[in-house]
């Protein structure tokens, strides 16, 4: 009974400071994606999108840079870009890399890694690398559109009501207005996964058996696709999940945590999803092929190298 209630103890402490610590980042990237939805438009994008090949990949790996917006909101928005013209790769490339290559989640992963601050600058060049790859590959045997054409109706739905927004040119109350209601969706939409990525993360580290975890741990490989599987199917927001690698740090490689910190933005359960209903079959299984290989790789050489 004793052990019971110093498990549950624990428990509750981890998954508190899970929350407690992810909780400005979160607030922080829906307010930006928010403002954003409203204030800029996907045209004013598309204008200033390259046509080269190169420059087009480069320019879609550090768009995150500038419109630094979460995976759980990126696919809607990157689906109308290639709508209004902005070539399908770039489109991709940004869907990659943006989740990870932006400001708001380098500031995250470097608050939770305070003692290895290495691991926030790896973790976003690790990822523009990988982007760029994926980009020049799709740039170059990525042919047609790559979207559903079931969804055509759908897009020239949500690009008509905006151009008619657009058109009306609402008030400054009325912008503030919407940005704070799509914050507040957005918000209560994220939330729900991060609380669960939160309580399953407490319940491993309390109720599982370090001795179990550090056999994983211990194996070259499987560690790898172990919390690479891990961030796939716990598909936590970009700006919160260095908070749940960092709890696994000590029991983990660099290697294994990176690859957790990569592929968990880039590809999870719920974009997964949104993204076979935005894109073909095909385009989807041969990103995610290509990006599991490319993070393995990047992953095991970088904890090589340092």
């Amino acid at each position: 009974m004793d052990d019971l209630i110093s498990h549950l103890y624990t428990f509750k402490i981890l998954f508190l400071s899970l929350i407690l610590e992810t909780f400005p980042y979160i607030l922080l990237g829906v307010l930006f994606s928010s403002l954003l939805q409203v204030f800029v438009t996907d045209e004013a994008i598309r204008r200033i999108t390259p046509r080269n090949p190169i420059a087009g990949v480069i320019f879609g790996s550090l768009l995150g840079l500038l419109f630094p917006l979460c995976e759980c909101g990126m696919i809607p928005v990157v689906r109308r870009l290639i709508r209004k013209g902005m070539p399908s790769y770039i489109g991709i490339v940004y869907l990659i890399a943006g989740p990870v290559v932006n400001p708001i989640v380098f500031a995250s992963t470097l608050s939770a890694f305070r003692s290895a601050p290495s691991i926030a600058y790896s973790r976003i060049g690790l990822a523009f690398v990988i982007s760029v790859v994926i980009g020049l590959l799709f740039s170059r045997f990525m042919h047609g559109n790559p979207l559903n054409n079931e969804n055509k109706a759908v897009f020239i739905h949500e690009n008509g009501t905006q151009d008619h927004l657009l058109a009306a040119r609402p008030s400054w109350s009325a912008r503030i207005s919407s940005t704070l209601g799509h914050a507040s969706d957005e918000f209560f939409d994220m939330g729900k996964y991060f609380i669960f990525g939160a309580l399953v993360t407490a319940i491993i580290q309390t109720f599982i058996d370090r001795n179990a975890l550090a056999g994983v741990a211990d194996h070259p490989t499987f560690s790898y696709f172990f919390m690479m599987g891990f961030a796939f199917l716990l598909s936590i927001c970009s700006t919160s999940d260095a908070f749940i690698a960092a709890s696994f740090n000590g029991l983990f490689g660099p290697g294994p945590l990176m690859a957790f910190l990569l592929l968990g933005p880039m590809i999870d359960l719920k974009n997964t999803i949104a993204m076979l209903s935005a894109f073909r079959m095909k385009i989807v299984l041969a990103l995610i092929a290509a990006t599991v290989l490319l993070v393995w790789t990047a992953a095991s050489l970088w904890e090589a190298i340092i």
